[in-house]
């Protein structure tokens, strides 16, 4: 689902999972992309678990249907029903990291929660953040904490 292309040239790439550190992380793309009169894209992936045979997975499940909802309700859960303009919504197929620096390719900036779903308690960069910021071909941003962007 698009809503509309970027105001400006380039785009700042939001990695979204439905964490509270990606929804930082959306407040954060969105100040930039504003302040760089950038398009703003929140990223979402999905993969087929790793240990799972394809007779375990229930015929009628939708990884990409089921992520497209999160990032809805995540989009939904931060900016309410007034979107950033120049958002796309975009839903990859792959792991994480390798969907993010795809979609990053090109882009402004890359901005990433520190940790996500998953991540081990404790751990301060989780394996996402720490993968695309060692190999990503743009500035990173890594959000730690709840400080909101500059009003």
């Amino acid at each position: 689902m698009t809503e509309g292309p970027g105001s400006g040239a380039g785009r700042v790439v939001v990695g979204v999972d439905g964490s509270h550190p990606s929804q930082q992380a959306l407040r954060w793309g969105a100040h930039l992309a504003a302040t760089f009169s950038a398009g703003l894209d929140a990223v979402t992936s999905w993969d087929y678990p790793a240990g799972y045979g394809w007779g375990s997975i229930p015929s009628d499940w939708d990884p990409a249907q089921d992520m497209q909802k999160v990032l809805d309700q995540t989009l939904q859960d931060v900016f309410g029903d007034q979107p950033p303009a120049g958002l796309r919504r975009l839903v990859r197929e792959g792991g994480a990291a390798q969907v993010l620096l795809d979609a990053s390719q090109g882009a402004i900036m890359l901005i990433v929660g520190s940790r996500g779903h998953g991540g081990f308690a404790g751990l301060l960069l989780g394996s996402v953040s720490a993968n695309v910021a060692e190999h990503a071909t743009c500035p990173v941003l890594v959000i730690h904490g709840d400080q909101p962007p500059p009003a």
